[in-house]
């Protein structure tokens, strides 16, 4: 291997760097503190586990994207985390197990084998929160309300759209259409490019009543007007009205305290159909085609832990984030300290790194920090002086 290939890195996979990492980092502190103002416990789920827990119930959508590799102790098949929600999910069903309601928040890096995003590659960096035991709308609307929220402290500037849809819709004009699975994965991907030809032609092959349906469904998506359109469609429908009045109350509280963010209703929307069971919304920025921010409701996930509990909850790829977050203005300038064993030198350095100082050793005399200041001895007492111009 050539001197030039020992510096590369995995296609997908990236370093941050100094600058840009320090950003990530206070980014991820800002939005856990967040988190925690909203009442969201602080946990760090493993980077890997066995398969078996892993991709099972919510994981096994990401079976395709998780990297594995046999455990050199058990033999067993271990896999790198793609997606944290899914052990969250556990956690909440086995590890606590808790009566009421869990709230729980999360940040930590994750593998993918192929990347899900161009931004963030294949090892996204994910910060989510989740909401355990309630099945009511105001859950709901408390984590759409935190996900949006967390937008406004990372001080991002770019206009927001959120994206939102119900899969109850879908579910409650399909579900016993009993359509083959093949023929179900087509009418998936059609409905997820809005593609009328695609619909038309699938429709051929379906019973009139479903035809009929997926007809009216595709167009119905846009600005919040079309609620009222979906009712107009489907008014014979009771759990489609249900799912419509969920969002209604929804997008009511968002308006109220985000009117400065847009909506886009998708009624079309099915990302993550096998698990979801209600809403589902992403958020995006302007000028970018992929969500920053993805959730929905799941519930009955901790059926396969043993332990039948509703959550809904989000995540946020701090990868995606963190070029549009606002950075702090302070800049912290460095102060250097010469070797000595002087007692009061060293009080001085504890002094100040205590007071959130930055002192650097000066290992390397005659080079000097860019805007640095020193700190020198002057009639016995240490003190400091000055800025040096890089």
């Amino acid at each position: 291997m050539s001197t030039e290939n020992r510096w590369l890195l995995p296609e997908g996979i990236d370093e941050l760097l100094p600058e840009r990492a320090g950003q990530l980092e206070a980014l991820r502190r800002r939005l856990l503190d967040q988190c925690a103002t909203w009442g969201y416990r602080y946990v760090i789920p493993p980077l890997v586990e066995f398969t078996d827990s892993l991709l099972i119930g919510l994981g096994a959508d990401l079976d395709v994207v998780t990297c594995k590799f046999i455990d050199q102790m058990s033999g067993r098949m271990l896999g790198v985390r793609a997606d944290i929600t899914p052990q969250t999910a556990r956690m909440d069903a086995h590890s606590l197990a808790e009566e009421g309601v869990t709230r729980l928040c999360y940040a930590g890096s994750t593998l993918q084998s192929t990347p899900q995003s161009v931004i963030s590659g294949r090892a996204p960096i994910q910060l989510g929160a989740e909401l355990f035991g309630s099945n009511a709308i105001e859950a709901d609307s408390e984590i759409i309300g935190l996900m949006l929220s967390t937008f406004e402290c990372a001080g991002v500037s770019r206009p927001l759209t959120l994206d939102i849809g119900h899969i109850g819709i879908y579910d409650a004009l399909f579900s016993d259409a009993g359509l083959e699975p093949e023929v179900e994965t087509q009418v998936f991907d059609a409905l997820q490019r809005k593609s009328v030809p695609d619909i038309e032609r699938l429709s051929a092959s379906l019973p009139e009543r479903e035809a009929e349906r997926l007809a009216r469904l595709v167009s119905l998506h846009g600005s919040p007007d079309v609620l009222a359109s979906a009712r107009a469609a489907f008014p014979d429908e009771p759990a489609v009205m249900a799912a419509l009045d969920q969002l209604d109350t929804v997008l009511a509280g968002v308006q109220r305290a985000f009117p400065d963010v847009g909506v886009y209703v998708d009624l079309t929307e099915l990302r993550g159909f096998r698990y979801h069971t209600g809403l589902v919304f992403a958020v995006y920025l302007e000028g970018r085609g992929s969500a920053v921010a993805k959730g929905g409701r799941y519930n009955n996930i901790g059926a396969v832990f043993g332990r039948d509990r509703p959550a809904t909850g989000f995540a946020i790829d701090l990868k995606a984030l963190v070029d549009d977050a606002k950075q702090s203005e302070t800049t912290d300038v460095p102060v250097i300290a010469p070797q000595s064993d002087d007692a009061g030198l060293q009080t001085a350095v504890n002094v100040l790194r205590s007071a959130g100082r930055t002192v650097v050793m000066d290992v390397a005399p005659g080079v000097d920090l860019p805007n640095a200041e020193r700190l020198i001895s002057r009639n016995g007492e240490w003190i400091i002086e000055g800025g040096t111009s890089s």
